[in-house]
């Protein structure tokens, strides 16, 4: 068996600190994605989330090296990542488990998060759908 129910939710990308008005330029004015109100401030970290169309967001951390929220450079929050959102956070974590696959954890509870990585090096993030803002619909006072 595999996980179910998952959502492509957002992307995260780093950006160089000496190159955060260039690169929010490009997202911004050239493709047209808009910053989300509601973005939240990690102390240490700058960033913004932008929204696109498709009610997916990409996330923009100023992050050079291994951040100060890792553990190792391996399990750094803030490498650059996939987000899929999944129906219940606890039962992709024991299906993880169950399956054998090596992840690790960050956050609390429903907000929880897994991060694992595939064959290449490159890092998957899982969290609970609803308990994020990556889709405008499930932000708080969205139309149902």
């Amino acid at each position: 068996m595999s996980l179910e129910g998952l959502e492509l939710h957002h992307a995260a990308v780093r950006m160089s600190p000496a190159a955060v008005d260039e690169t929010l330029h490009l997202y911004q004015d050239v493709l047209g994605l808009r910053p989300d109100p509601g973005t939240r401030r990690i102390p240490g970290i700058p960033g913004t989330w932008l929204d696109a169309d498709d009610d997916a967001q990409l996330h923009l951390f100023a992050v050079e090296g291994t951040s100060e929220y890792a553990t190792s450079p391996e399990r750094d929050p803030f490498r650059p990542h996939v987000a899929f959102g999944v129906p219940s956070i606890e039962a992709a974590l024991a299906e993880l488990s169950r399956l054998e696959v090596d992840h690790w954890t960050a956050g609390r509870g429903e907000r929880r998060q897994a991060f694992l990585s595939d064959a290449s090096g490159n890092m998957v993030e899982l969290h609970q759908t609803g308990t994020c803002r990556c889709r405008r619909r499930d932000r708080p006072g969205a139309p149902a």
